[in-house]
């Protein structure tokens, strides 16, 4: 399979483009390769669905952000949101502003067909346990269904549907604006190209009610937050027995008691006592998937951090893992015996007679008193 191409060298901008240049880019695109206008050239139809799928990023603030950071991998994980464009229709549907919600060249020829249902969107959350393993999750949520009495079809049982009057069976009309024919859905049948001849008594020719569902939803480890995961097919039924629509989850993470993330990596605070980072000793930290044996060396001086390789998060593109960071820091007691005061202050003492200078606190006296 052929690696997919730079969004921004298909549209034919630069990286720092704005949404305008984008926009202009992808129109003068859909021109040259509009299928109306090249019609049984295969090769067009390729380009000007690769064109769409291009826009479909590049012209969202939010997608373009995770493709800047991630690239194609950022729409890989798990059937992330990305470009879904199964036939050329869904394009015309998506870009209805530049397609004037249709075909351009004579595209009123073409039948749309019942659209499919609409897009849901939730909220996931997710503690970091689960982002690095993977998890199935089950999430509650109304939805359109299927008519149970109609089957989805809209037509009261027993009854037929008949050629719509007002499109001629197209699922579309066409109105001249000058040069172009543009083509948008036809009101009366809403794309199908079909009217009812008796309307279903139970959802009223809709063919969907709604109702509560719950769909299980498998996340990828490593994914991040404010990540999307598209779920196809997930979404509510669509009218008149269209497919159904896609479930978008955005991902959320639960704050750690310990542990905070930086990418794929995990960061980690430890206390150590004085004697611990002066004298050097072996501890054991814990880490997302259990604890793990790390030597402190003799003289580690508070807030130097310790990398552990492969102790991280799962990379959502696939490759490896991420590190975990320990950062050590000296853990002060709030409380001293007699005992344990007198020993440091001898301590301190001996510090002095080695060195041969003033303590810093020393210097500061010093300095004030003179």
């Amino acid at each position: 399979m052929s690696e997919k191409r730079d969004y921004y060298e298909i549209l034919g901008v630069r990286r720092d483009a704005n949404t305008n240049e984008i926009k202009r880019s992808y129109r003068k695109l859909a021109l040259k390769f509009h299928p109306d206008q090249n019609q049984g050239d295969s090769g067009a139809e390729i380009k000007f669905k690769e064109a769409a799928e291009a826009y479909d990023v590049l012209g969202d603030e939010q997608k373009r952000s995770r493709y800047d950071r991630h690239g194609h991998a950022a729409f890989a994980a798990g059937g992330q949101a990305g470009p879904s464009f199964s036939n050329i229709e869904d394009i015309f549907s998506a870009f209805g502003d530049i397609f004037g919600g249709g075909g351009m060249f004579g595209g009123g020829r073409r039948r749309a067909g019942p659209r499919k249902g609409r897009d849901l969107k939730i909220v996931v959350d997710l503690t970091l346990e689960e982002i690095d393993s993977g998890v199935e999750k089950t999430v509650a949520l109304k939805r359109v269904e299927h008519c149970d009495t109609c089957a989805g079809s809209g037509m009261k049982p027993g009854t037929s549907r008949k050629t719509c009057a007002t499109c001629g069976g197209r699922g579309q009309v066409a109105r001249n604006a000058g040069f172009f024919t543009m083509a948008s859905t036809c009101p009366a049948c809403r794309g199908a190209g079909e009217t009812l001849e008796s309307a279903c008594g139970d959802c009223g020719g809709e063919g969907g009610t709604t109702r509560r569902s719950e769909i299980a939803i498998q996340i990828p480890a490593g994914i991040e937050e404010e990540m999307r995961l598209r779920v196809a097919g997930e979404g509510d039924a669509g009218p008149l027995g269209a497919p159904r629509g896609d479930l978008y989850c955005l991902i959320r993470e639960k704050e750690h008691n310990i542990f905070q993330r930086s990418g794929p990596d995990v960061i980690l605070e430890v206390p150590f006592s004085f004697p611990q980072l002066a004298m050097g000793d072996k501890v054991e930290i814990p880490t997302l998937r259990g604890k793990v044996e790390m030597a402190v060396p003799t003289g580690t001086q508070s807030g130097k951090v310790f990398r552990l390789r492969g102790q991280g998060l799962p990379r959502v593109e696939g490759h490896g893992r991420g590190d975990q960071l320990v950062r050590v820091f000296v853990e002060v007691p709030q409380k001293l015996t007699d005992r344990q005061e007198e020993l440091l202050r001898e301590f301190d003492d001996l510090e002095h007679e080695k060195s041969g200078e003033l303590s810093f606190f020393e210097r500061i006296a010093n300095y004030f008193s003179s």
